[in-house]
């Protein structure tokens, strides 16, 4: 968790938004640090979280997550965390074992005709299992408001899932943890660094999947890398843009801040730039 970050966002654990959906981007640069930040933030507040890792296996995150000073090994025996790893989901789906272990949140991988439904049915039963909003969870814990988080989005584009129905997924996804149960949804979805011809007539692609993201969330953090190229001592930097509406109008504030990563955290530095638009 980078506490300079929390301090731009106005978040502490004791103290967030509810009902926000996040979204993560990059271009030309990485943002994975972005979700090892709110990951570690969500669950020092004690909120139920599920996390769709479908880059990186548990161990991954686990061991970023010791760094930052969460133990996610512990945070799954005691039913606050639910991981699905997707590289050993869609491994067990296209190589089939003799025994079945795992769950079938990848079955589109089988069966293309059946859509995202098994996965988002395991983020719905994963957000309102024992444990959320109060209720006791196995051995007396209480966890407070859901959270979803997804890394990355965009991974699904390239397992033969179209444009649309990511969007369709990530629109449930809000509507249930976000609207009905009033938690929160981060998402990551990478850019694939060019624009795309519009009169190809091709609508598909990581640039359409992040404008539709774009207009469902109310918090955007992309990651870029400095306009003058490689420096040592900042690694590149970060846009926030906040959507709020006023009546009929949204309104839009963005800053810009530059970055450096390191071992137990980030250092963000005072922004370059800074604007208001309806």
């Amino acid at each position: 968790m980078f506490t300079e970050l929390n301090s731009i966002l106005n978040t502490t654990p004791d103290s967030f938004t509810q009902g926000e959906f996040i979204l993560l981007s990059d271009r030309q640069s990485d943002a994975s640090f972005l979700i090892h930040h709110f990951l570690s933030l969500y669950l020092r507040a004690r909120c139920k979280v599920c996390f769709l890792g479908l880059v990186q296996s548990f161990n991954h995150y686990s061991a970023i997550g010791q760094r930052l000073g969460v133990s996610l090994t512990q945070a799954k025996e005691k039913g606050q965390l639910v991981f699905l790893e997707g590289l050993k989901e869609s491994l067990s789906v296209l190589i089939p074992q003799d025994t079945e272990t795992g769950t079938r949140a990848m079955d589109f991988l089988r069966d293309p005709a059946v859509g995202l439904k098994s996965l988002y049915e395991f983020v719905r039963s994963g957000a309102t299992s024992s444990g959320v909003g109060g209720r006791e969870a196995d051995g007396g814990e209480e966890w407070g408001p859901p959270v979803l988080l997804v890394d990355d989005l965009s991974v699904l584009l390239s397992l033969g899932v179209s444009t649309g129905a990511a969007l369709d997924f990530s629109h449930y996804c809000r509507a249930t943890v976000c609207s009905q149960l009033q938690g929160n949804v981060v998402m990551l979805a990478r850019s694939d660094g060019r624009r795309e011809e519009e009169e190809d007539g091709d609508d598909e692609g990581s640039e359409r999947l992040l404008r539709g993201l774009t207009h469902q969330c109310s918090l955007t953090l992309q990651v870029q890398g400095l306009p003058t190229g490689f420096c040592r001592d900042i690694h590149g930097q970060v846009e926030v843009c906040w959507r709020r509406r006023q009546g009929d109008e949204q309104y839009k504030q963005k800053k810009l801040f530059q970055y450096k990563v390191h071992d137990k955290g980030a250092s963000f530095f005072a922004p370059g730039t800074s604007s208001a638009v309806l």
